[in-house]
């Protein structure tokens, strides 16, 4: 197999073969990103990809229905190419139903509404996406290479097409004393429309990061584990979607102190579990940004 210096894959792919067709990341200049600091955006040759897709079904031991494809974002290769590549992995695996990846709302800027369609008829039909934040302020702070207008046109892409997504939050990105504004926000944007699964990620400050940086100058303060906890509950109150029970929740990820997995047709007993911590836990922890607690 050909892999390419770091990889990455959601918690929930653990056990879905990957198949490298980018790696490194071509935005790579979100400020709390250290993901792919060391390795520079390229791009898999289609006969190293045909290779390693042969190569899966000879060497994985259970019918293979889902693929994950490798790097910082495969879709930011054009829809030609995406094309190219569901060809050859149907192919040779004729039982893939879904091809995933990561995905940035500014992918989409380069694809029509149609390419769209065609690539969730290729097998592109659930994609992970960053959203990281609904809040205006945020969103531009944290350089993620769309703005919020944009970040609307992608989501609205994706519902035009009928493209499932995975969203991927960032608690705490927003700062101290930000909680409900970002919460609040966020929820508005993912109302627009609902993703089938809900990630929520405690923003890990990470030491070579423009955001460490802005932190250790003061120019940025870190939320406490109390005010992302807050944010959670804000957030869960503010989301209303048509289907909860068919959306699954969860802050099962390293980052998170707090693990939940549930759907959200449960988000009021999620919202019990969030407010029985504050409750339970001590205020010195809840109020230091660098304690965690596992759970």
């Amino acid at each position: 197999m050909h892999y390419t210096g770091e990889i990455y894959r959601p918690p929930a792919e653990a056990y879905t073969p990957l198949l490298e067709v980018t790696y490194g990341c071509s935005h790579n200049s979100c400020i709390f990103c250290t993901m792919y600091k060391n390795t520079p955006f390229g791009i898999a040759k289609l006969e190293d990809i045909e290779e390693d897709i042969i190569e899966l079904k000879k060497i994985f031991p259970n019918k293979i229905t889902r693929i994950y494809l490798t790097g910082g974002d495969p879709f930011a290769l054009s829809y030609n190419k995406l094309i190219n590549i569901s060809k050859l992995i149907h192919k040779h695996l004729k039982e893939v139903k879904t091809i995933t990846c990561y995905a940035s709302l500014y992918n989409l800027k380069n694809k029509t509404v149609d390419q769209l369609k065609e690539l969730k008829n290729a097998g592109f039909n659930e994609i992970y996406i960053g959203i990281e934040t609904g809040y205006e302020k945020a969103l531009e702070m944290i350089n993620k290479g769309v703005n919020l207008k944009e970040s609307y046109e992608g989501l609205s892409k994706l519902k035009s097409a009928n493209i499932d997504y995975m969203a991927i939050l960032m608690l705490g990105i927003a700062g101290e004393g930000k909680a409900k504004e970002n919460a609040i926000a966020t929820a508005k944007l993912l109302n627009f429309y609902p993703p089938i699964f809900l990630g929520t990620m405690t923003t890990d400050i990470q030491k070579g990061s423009k955001l460490y940086d802005l932190r250790e100058s003061g120019d940025f303060k870190e939320a406490s584990l109390r005010e992302d906890i807050n944010e959670q509950i804000e957030l869960l109150k503010k989301i209303n979607f048509k289907n909860p029970k068919n959306v699954l929740y969860s802050s099962y990820h390293i980052v998170n102190p707090i693990q939940i997995r549930k759907t959200l047709d449960k988000k009021d007993e999620i919202i019990k579990m969030y407010e029985k911590v504050l409750k339970d836990t001590d205020d010195f922890i809840l109020d230091n940004p660098n304690r965690r607690i596992a759970r």
